[in-house]
Order: C-alpha cells, then structure tokens, then sequence
C-alpha cells in the first residue's frame, strides 16, 4: 500500500517528468495518442522506465510518431529498425507501429479524428477515480476492454485491455493520480 502517487517513478527524473506533466494530462492531439498507443504497446512485458528511457529513439525511429509517416512505411525501413539497439527489437511491436498507424488512419477517416473516437467511448468525460491508495488503482476497466475489443476488430495490435488502460491513463481519458498528489 502506498499512498504516495510518486511512488512508482521516485528517483527517476524522466518518470518523474512524465507524471508530472503528461500522465492522466488530458489529450486531443492525435499524434500524442497515437505516440503513446505506440509506446505502450512496446511495454507489453517490459517496464514502462524501459521504454520511456528509450522515448526519444522511437520519436526518431517513427518519424515523431506521425500517423501519416508510419503508416506509408516500408518493410524495409522497418526491418532495419530491428538492428537498431536502442529500440525494443521485437519484430511484432516494431511492425504494429505500421499496422496501428493503417487502422488510426482508417479510424480518422471513418470519425474525424482518432480523439473523437477515443472519447466517443466516455462520451468525452475523463473517468476520475479519486484514490486514496496506489493499491486501488485498477489496471483495467470495463471502458478498456470496450476499447481493447473495439481496436482489435479495427485489425491494431498490442492493444489488449491491460494495455489500453494504462494508454487511457497516458492521455487523460482516466485520471488516477491519487487524491493528495499535487499533480492530479
């Protein structure tokens, strides 16, 4: 139990950076969501200090995450980006930055934007959980398997609801800093 909402990132000043000016921000730029789908997915299995120590070689390696850039990727950029070591190289995650980017640009098309469609599923209400405990922080909801299903059927990938929870969380469609932290 801890009811400090540092307590994950304490002594990491790149965590501490993104709690305290990104994480449960919200967001209607869809190039940040799709960043931070991006981003999340490669953390499937690994830590997100991990990949957030590595932020600024995927913003290079995907073109600043531009929807339109990673979406006309080749397979042979992608296939390079394997040897690159400051990247996770994992084939899947590093091809479903292409695949994502097809189905957000699909999503776009069909919604205006990947934000309408995001928030379509709150019907633009952030889902505020007021804790008082970091131990009541859920890691998935009924709303992120909804949309988990929902980008699935859309043809993404590493998108399950676990993931799709703490992606809500990197955009602000949920806010679970705890109720003391001066951040929230």
């Amino acid at each position: 139990m801890s009811n400090s909402c540092g307590a994950w990132y304490e002594g990491d000043p790149v965590l501490e950076n993104y709690h305290e000016n990104e994480w449960c921000k919200v967001s209607h730029d869809d190039r940040f969501q799709f960043e931070m789908l991006c981003l999340e997915g490669a953390s499937t299995g690994l830590s997100w200090k991990t990949i957030m120590h590595k932020r600024a070689a995927y913003r290079a390696a995907f073109n600043d995450f531009s929807i339109e850039a990673c979406a006309a990727m080749t397979d042979e950029e992608l296939e390079k980006l394997l040897s690159d070591a400051s990247l996770i190289r994992n084939r899947s995650k590093i091809f479903s930055v292409r695949r994502n980017a097809r189905a957000v640009r699909s999503i776009q098309e069909e919604f205006g934007s990947f934000d309408a469609y995001l928030w379509s599923f709150t019907e633009g209400r952030v889902i505020d959980g007021y804790w008082a405990d970091t131990s009541q922080i859920p890691v998935e909801s009924d709303v992120s398997r909804e949309i988990s299903s929902d980008m699935k059927k859309r043809g993404m990938s590493y998108v399950g609801p676990v993931i799709t929870y703490s992606f809500m969380q990197a955009i602000g469609m949920v806010n679970d800093h705890l109720i003391n932290c001066p951040y929230r």
